[in-house]
Order: structure tokens, then sequence, then C-alpha cells
């Protein structure tokens, strides 16, 4: 339903409810500037009701039955609609179902249950903390694993229109984070933007989604240690079967994820139940070329079901404790299998949380999505890949990072890695490494140097050359360059601080940014080129200069900041000096 239709069934006129008449004239009205003024396009302040929600506003169908939702500032927000069923008990390590149907109207007036995980107690205390809780002001809510919902944001539902829609896959690995965890994942303002259907999940993560229980659980759980990646599988055929409803086109769906969630996609990639169900995808500093072994995960069940006195055969017994406890026996289960094996002499992470992540299996999971080369599925899949300059930079909150000098950088180098795999390659070549970077950015200062050197930029040009060699669909490469000038200079365009530029939310994320019209005027130009992307499968055309097409001869790439250009690959002989990095 459109907004005038809306209004016209309640019997009140569009005047008097001060909002617009079409997805885009609310911010219109209020600002009809250039895309180059970095003006607002949508209000910061209001002189009228700007929210409405009743039993009678917002009322759709979904295949499970009804759910409402409300308005705010012009935008329909339906929130934690189930996708899937409550994960828990008889569920717990199975492929996800669909939820069972209702009969009442289902209230989507706010955000499903955040998936079971542990957090750090001290993440956001003492003096580094503060400055993280500051910068990210993380949202978290109520931990269940009743977990499986959806949030959809769209300028109209039920009017006939066909919209570009978008899945925002959130990261934290694959063991953390949320739909909302940062406000940059709103969905409103892109909604009203670039008149699209903005969806964001919930799903199953770390041991809970990951624990593959194959081995000596039986054929019940031959997809145990994939069950999380089936829960996005879930939530597509959700979207191809109801997204009609919210005004999007269920043939029209790109996929975007930061980190855990470029991750995701990449899985997706590889998985035949996903084919179809999604169209293009945008991937930022998460692109990846590996998943798990699959002879580790193997492992993981055995050493679980050691940890807790069980039998083979016995598995079930795992679904029937608290999730908390199951967690701990996992965790400790994991770090034993990590020192037993000597995962680092074996050039695998010894994280005991990253053992439970997806593995290819030949069936849920064909193959590595991008080693040794590009899987099938994934070759009429349009891609954007972006990582950022500043990845993970702690400068901003560490005086002794923001001090250093290139020598102080060497020494890093040289000492950061002995007690991570790769140690001996990176210490050796140190010098080669630091000197490369700073030849080929002679302006950047230490710190940003320090920054640069890492393995983001490196696996997402890896996997932009696996994609260019498959042929198909084009592949897009861009670098975020831009910085804010907080922490006295000393923030850089770091690891999570730029989606919220391809989602036009920089007013919300102001602690990356500072708000205001400088990263609004980029942010504008980013987000339209991506609603140019989802709808055409092109970037060019949103603002930003001609975009061309990755090549692995020439390494095209989008520098995006305040004056965006197109460079020619200008760290390639720099990356050359950094050790191969495998991705698991």
């Amino acid at each position: 339903m459109k907004r005038r239709d809306f209004l016209k069934n309640l019997g009140m006129s569009t005047a008097g409810m001060a909002l617009a008449s079409s997805p885009m004239a609310f911010a219109e009205k209020i600002d009809n500037t250039s895309m180059n003024t970095g003006k607002s396009h949508y209000p910061l302040t209001y002189d009228k009701q700007v929210l409405y929600i009743g039993s009678n506003i917002a009322v759709t169908n979904t295949t499970n039955g009804k759910v409402r939702g409300y308005i705010l500032r012009d935008i329909y927000h339906f929130l934690g609609i189930p996708y899937g069923a409550d994960t828990s008990g008889k569920n717990r390590f199975m492929p996800p179902v669909k939820p069972e149907p209702w009969k009442d109207v289902f209230p989507a007036i706010w955000h499903p249950n955040c998936a079971p995980q542990i957090m750090k107690p001290d993440i956001h205390s003492g003096y580094y903390g503060r400055f993280r809780g500051f910068r990210d002001h993380e949202n978290y809510d109520d931990i269940s694993e009743n977990c499986l919902g959806i949030n959809v944001w769209t300028p109209g539902y039920n009017d006939g229109e066909k919209r570009p829609v978008l899945l925002w896959i959130h990261g934290g690995g694959w063991s953390f984070g949320n739909a909302i965890e940062h406000d940059d994942h709103n969905g409103e303002n892109l909604a009203r933007l670039g008149n699209i259907v903005f969806c964001s999940i919930n799903h199953r993560l770390g041991p809970l989604g990951y624990t593959n229980l194959a081995t000596v659980g039986g054929d019940k759980y031959a997809e145990s240690g994939n069950v999380g990646a089936l829960d996005l599988v879930l939530a597509l055929k959700w979207i191809r079967d109801n997204i009609a409803n919210f005004g999007g086109d269920p043939n029209n769906v790109t996929l975007a994820g930061h980190s855990g969630g470029a991750n995701k996609i990449c899985a997706l990639t590889a998985m035949p139940s996903a084919k179809g169900l999604f169209h293009k995808a945008v991937l930022m500093s998460g692109a990846i070329r590996y998943l798990r072994p699959k002879d580790i995960t193997q492992k993981a069940g055995e050493y679980i079901m050691r940890e807790a006195g069980l039998k083979i055969g016995e598995a079930d017994k795992l679904q029937q404790m608290p999730w908390q406890q199951y967690y701990d026996i996992a965790t400790r289960a994991a770090k034993k299998l990590c020192d037993d094996e000597h995962l680092e002499d074996k050039g695998l992470e010894a994280n005991p949380i990253k053992i439970f992540e997806p593995h290819p299996d030949g069936n849920t999971i064909l193959q590595n999505p991008f080693y040794p080369e590009a899987c099938p599925l994934a070759k009429d899949i349009p891609m954007i890949i972006c990582t950022s300059t500043g990845e993970d930079s702690e400068a901003y909150r560490d005086p002794a990072e923001a001090a250093l000098t290139i020598d102080g950088v060497r020494d890093v180098l040289k000492n950061k890695y002995k007690s991570r795999r790769l140690s001996k390659a990176w210490s050796l070549n140190a010098d080669n490494i630091v000197n490369a970077y700073t030849k080929a950015f002679p302006d950047k200062k230490p710190f940003e140097i320090m920054a640069m050197i890492g393995w983001h930029r490196q696996r997402s040009i890896a996997v932009c050359d696996a994609k260019y060699k498959q042929g198909g669909a084009a592949v897009y490469n861009a670098w975020f360059n831009w910085t804010a000038p907080l922490h006295d200079g000393f923030q850089t365009a770091f690891h999570p601080g730029y989606p919220c530029f391809w989602f036009y939310n920089t007013d919300l994320m102001y602690t990356f940014t500072g708000g205001g019209p400088r990263p609004r005027t980029l942010s504008l130009k980013i987000a339209m080129s991506l609603v140019q992307f989802m709808k055409t499968g092109t970037p060019n055309g949103g603002g930003l200069p001609k975009w061309p097409e990755y090549t692995t001869e020439k390494g095209e790439v989008m520098i995006l900041d305040d004056n965006s250009k197109v460079e020619l690959d200008p760290d390639r002989e720099a990356r050359k000096t950094l050790p191969d990095y495998i991705d698991n």
C-alpha cells in the first residue's frame, strides 16, 4: 500500500498528516538540492507527527500469517518477522524450518532476538574499551535460539511496484553480531533515497550454527556443521515468497555484507540451494577464498562429545542442555583441538571460536568459494568488492600506535606476529614490506602505513582475480580512504567505519564520521551508486566518476574519498612483499 491509499482508507487528507504521497517526496520537499551540496536529503528536524502505529496501519500478509508494522518518517517498518522456527531443543543443529502459521496479526514492531553468542565481559570497560564503546555504540537485544527473524524497510507495500531488494548480512565473523549491531544497519534512509526495499536478518552463529556432528551423530546430523549458512538460504526463500507483499521484486535481490557478512555471502556463492535466490553481491572487508577444512570440523564434533562425556550416537543429549552450557563445552573442546592438532603449524588459525565456521561438504556447500577457482555458481553474479585503507588501526585509542615512527612499524611487524601463523615470513620480510608501502604511499603517516599493511585488501584482490578469471558477470573493486577529523586526526578509514556511507547513514553514525555535510556528500554518491548497482548490475550513474570493471591486468580500483577517483592497482608492488594469507 502506498501512503496516499493508506491515508484515504483512514479518511484523512495527506495535508492533515503532513506525509508525502510518493516514496521520495518526503525527503525532496525538505531539501530538493543537488547531490553535490552536502545538504541533507532526509530531515533532521520535524514540525509534524512522524510516527504512525496502530492496529490498522501497515498490515500485510506473509506465507505464515498477517503482520503489522508502523510508519516512521514516510517509510514502512516491519521488524522481527519470523522467517524460521525456534532453533532450540529438537531443532538445534538441524537445518532451519519455516515457522508454524499464526492466527493473530504478528506485531512486527521490534527487532528479532540476537543469536546466542558469548561477548567479552569487559569489551567496553577499561581505558581502551571505553573508546570502543563510544565509537561503536553497539546495539544488542535479548539473546535467544528463537532468533530467525527478518527486518524490512520499504517505501510502500501491496502497491504493485517491483523495487530492488537489498539483504544486509551482519558481520562479527561467524560467531558474533546481529542485524542492528550498529546504527548504520538501519535501512530507512536508503529505502527512502533509492526507492528500494532494505532487509536484514539474524541467524545462528558459532557453535550453534557450525558444529559438525555428522560422524558422531549419524545421518540425522549430516548438515549440522552448516546450519547457520542454511539459515541464510531460508531467509532468501522467505524473500522470494513474501517480498512482493512489501513492494519488492524477488527477482532482483542484492546481498550486502561487511566482514563476517561478506564471508557469509562468499559461502552462499557455493551453495546450490541459494542459486537463483540472489542476483548481485556487495562484499565489504570480508571477501574470502576458503572455508574451514572438513576434517577439522569433524574432529571438533568428536572432541565435543568427549568433553561432554557422551558416546557415539548420544548427540541428541547436546540438544537438551541450555545453550550456555553447550557453548562452554564446545569452547573447551575447540581449545583442546587447537592445541592437540597444532593448527598454527598447519597454516590454520588456532582460535577456538573459529573452529565453528562452515565447511565445504560437496553437498550443502560444493567447494571453497574462490579457491582453487571461483565456484561456477558465482559466474553470473555481478559483485562489488571493497576494503578500507585503515582496516585494523587502533591509533584512535592507542597512543603508542599513534606515535609510531617508520622504524617503529618495522619493529611491530618483526614482533607482532611471533605468536601467529606466518610469523617467520612477516619477521624476515618486515623491512621489504615497510619499504614497499612507504614507496607506494609517501604521503601516509607511519600509523597509516601500519594500518595499510595487512590481509584485507590482499585477499579481496585474490577474490577479484578469481571472479575475473571466471568470466561472466563483472566485478568492481573499491578502496575506501575517507577519514574523519576525530580523535586528534588518528581515526583512520577503519574496518567497520564505512558501511554507513553505502546506506546513507553518516549522520546516524556520527562517532564514525563526525556527521554533517562533508561525509554526507560522499555518502550520497556511494549510496546512489549502490542503488544503481542494485537496479542495473553496474554502479555507474550514481554520482561517482566512471567506474570501470576490474581486470587482473590493470587492477582498476575506485578510491572512495572526498574527491573519488579511479587508480590502477596502486599497491600492487607493495602487496607482493606480503606473505600469502590463508583465509581459514
